[in-house]
């Protein structure tokens, strides 16, 4: 089997085009050689193949084509100088004659027996003509394309002139550059022009064919200034200087010293002027540059319609060579690529069973991702989302609920308030009985104002997640049934539904937690006696400052800071010694309270977590969908959107147009493999 070379050629054809490459890179651009030779028999499979592709309008899929494009300031002589490289005569006139860009495609026809052959393209249609006519032909074309009057149009009109004695050239004239409105033009015309100038110009695939007059100043002319905006350097530029019999002063000089950056330099030539035929034409242009004193002075190799249309030729081979074999492997893979979202594209559904089967796929691969996100940690589906990290999001915020708690236990004494609510409670919860003992009405009393202080931090807690699991829900649903927007309105449906009945169900187990919390004091945690007993170890310390008045009313415990006892020693010592062992009780029990809360919370989320994803999505998407009422059934399904239809047509016509240029490829493939056997 062959191997595949460039943009998917077979390597013997990949050699023959680098082959003729080469070739064409190594022609000379002889001032002494006549107009049309066999070269152009060598580059007519490639320039018929370019302007194939530009027939097949491939620049539309951004895909840029090598191309000679004419510019020039009004009166400049570009028509002149078209004329006279197609032997024809084009509109003449006041104001803009060229009004839409037209794209001349000159082919030789080796018998001058030969009846020459011309005919106008344009929207669809081919219009036959002859020498006599073109003109006219030309401005009806422009008529039909850019209406009556003299505005401008964008729509191109292709010229094919079949004759022999032209060189092989295909070129785009475009309108020339006027900055002031006549009658009957708008007033932007400028703006116009030279967004359509500048459309053209700026690929670097585009050779700039500047027609510049020999009576005005070079640097002045607008055409060099657009020119010099996208070619800086001049490289793919090149000038003809137009009018050098009415302007020979100074010429040689502007010419030779190339103020305005003409890389591939200059070529003046002499109009047709009056009647005269092309050839006397050419006759008296050979006349003017040997005998006139200033004109001889011009090197031959840059004077003569013969030498700009060689120059143009070679020019043209240059730009070709470079070019195509980008263009294959940009042909190849736009079609690559659209033939791969094409297929990634959703098959148009035409059955219920078939629309039944695709939304049980949707419902299955919303599952898996679901699943990776929220109960794997895997998030490779949306590796730069971060909200979409899930596992990380919901780890964070069960951390700040965590914080929240815990900050609401610090403890400040600096105030002078160290034990009072306990006392407070003692003394209502007094009864008849034993002293010393503590009263566990009293426990509980403290216990549940504790609780209702923080009652709402749950509750906040779980909205805070729902809202976001919503989010994400509805994100991942979304996503997979983006293709179908007819399921877009039901599915959201879904996702909001089946999220607010978790939530509600969330918010009830969290009430619930909340007042189990302040029903009882219990745990079977070891932790609690062990913080009991740590904390009551400051107990003596306690007692000595409250004996002994010389010591310093600041008291340390861990966990409290530094307190202020002072106020303490007004109590009697029983009330001070309960209200103490009530405090570290409490301290050591709400650290289990809390802990429980936030260890509660985890995996209470995580069952709910994997209830909805397991079960009660599909439950709940099923309903929704299936509900004539609601989602209005799966028939829906078979209704494919505008959007997707047009998208689905703008592919298939994209694939068609690539596939037909991959086709003109082939077929210069072949014709290189003739002339190279």
């Amino acid at each position: 089997m062959a191997r595949l070379g460039l943009g998917g050629m077979e390597e013997s054809e990949e050699k023959k085009l680098e082959s003729l490459v080469h070739e064409l890179k190594g022609v000379s651009c002889d001032a002494h050689a006549p107009l049309v030779s066999s070269y152009n028999d060598r580059i007519r499979p490639l320039l018929d193949a370019v302007d194939e592709l530009r027939r097949l309008k491939v620049m539309q899929e951004g895909i840029q084509l090598p191309t000679i494009v004419v510019v020039g300031d009004q009166s400049s002589g570009k028509s002149s100088v078209l004329e006279s490289l197609a032997g024809i005569s084009l509109p003449r006139g006041q104001g803009i004659c060229t009004r839409v860009p037209l794209i001349m495609r000159l082919q030789n026809l080796p018998d001058d027996l030969l009846q020459p052959e011309l005919h106008l393209e344009f929207r669809g249609k081919t219009i036959s003509t002859d020498e006599a006519h073109v003109s006219e032909a030309i401005n009806l074309a422009t008529a039909e394309i850019a209406g009556d009057g003299k505005g401008i149009s964008q729509t191109p009109l292709t010229l094919v002139v079949k004759k022999n004695g032209v060189p092989d050239l295909t070129m785009v004239d475009l309108p020339g550059i006027t900055r002031v409105p006549v009658h009957g033009q708008p007033q932007d015309i400028y703006e116009q022009i030279s967004n359509i100038i500048m459309e053209y110009i700026k690929p670097e695939e585009s050779i700039i064919l500047n027609v510049l007059s020999a009576t005005v100043d070079f640097p002045t002319c607008e055409s060099i200034r657009m020119s010099q905006q996208v070619d800086k350097t001049g490289q793919r530029t090149l000038a003809v200087v137009t009018k050098a019999d009415k302007a020979p002063e100074g010429l040689f000089e502007k010419v030779t010293s190339d103020d305005v950056n003409i890389g591939l330099g200059y070529v003046c030539v002499r109009n047709r002027i009056g009647e005269e035929s092309y050839n006397e034409a050419r006759k008296e242009e050979a006349r003017l540059f040997e005998a006139h004193p200033l004109l001889a002075r011009i090197d031959k190799s840059m004077v003569g319609v013969p030498v700009l249309a060689r120059r143009l030729v070679h020019v043209q081979a240059m730009i070709i060579s470079k070019c195509l074999p980008d263009i294959v492997k940009k042909i190849n893979d736009k079609l690559n690529a659209n033939l791969s979202e094409l297929n990634r594209m959703p098959r148009h559904i035409s059955s219920v069973p078939e629309a039944l089967t695709t939304y049980v796929q949707v419902i299955g691969l919303s599952k898996e991702s679901l699943k990776k996100i929220l109960m794997r940690g895997e998030f490779d589906e949306y590796p730069d989302d971060k909200e979409m990290h899930c596992t990380a999001r919901l780890a964070e915020l069960l951390n700040n609920y965590s914080e929240q708690l815990q900050e609401s236990t610090v403890v400040d004494g600096t105030d002078g308030n160290f034990l009072m609510e306990e006392i407070k409670v003692l003394e209502e919860t007094k009864a008849l009985g034993l002293p010393n003992f503590l009263p566990r009405t009293a426990f509980l009393a403290i216990l549940q104002r504790k609780v209702n202080k923080i009652s709402d931090k749950p509750v906040e807690f779980i909205a805070k997640v729902w809202y976001y699991l919503e989010k994400v829900v509805t994100e991942v649903l979304m996503h997979h049934c983006e293709n179908y927007p007819q399921l877009h309105s039901s599915t959201r449906r879904a996702a909001q539904n089946l999220v607010a009945k978790t939530k509600d169900k969330s918010t009830d187990r969290v009430l619930e937690m909340v007042e189990m919390e302040k029903l009882t004091d219990y745990t079977c945690d070891p932790e609690y006696m062990n913080l009991w007993s740590k904390f009551m170890e400051k107990n003596y310390t306690f007692t000595e400052v409250m004996n002994n008045h010389c010591l310093s009313t600041k008291l340390a415990i861990e966990g409290f800071g530094g307190i202020e006892v002072g106020h303490l020693r007004a109590f009697p010592k029983d009330i001070r010694d309960q209200a103490f062992d009530m405090k570290m009780r409490i301290t050591a029990y709400w650290k289990i309270v809390l802990k429980r809360l936030v260890d509660s919370m985890a995996l209470h989320l995580l069952l709910s977590v994997r209830n909805l994803v397991g079960k009660d999505m599909e439950a709940e998407m099923v309903s929704e969908v299936m509900s004539p009422e609601r989602g209005g059934g799966i028939e829906r399904m078979l209704e494919e959107s505008p959007s997707v239809a047009m998208k689905r047509e703008r592919l298939q016509k994209s694939v068609k147009l690539l596939k037909d240029s991959q086709k003109v490829i082939g077929m210069i493939m072949d014709k290189i493999a003739i002339n190279v056997d």
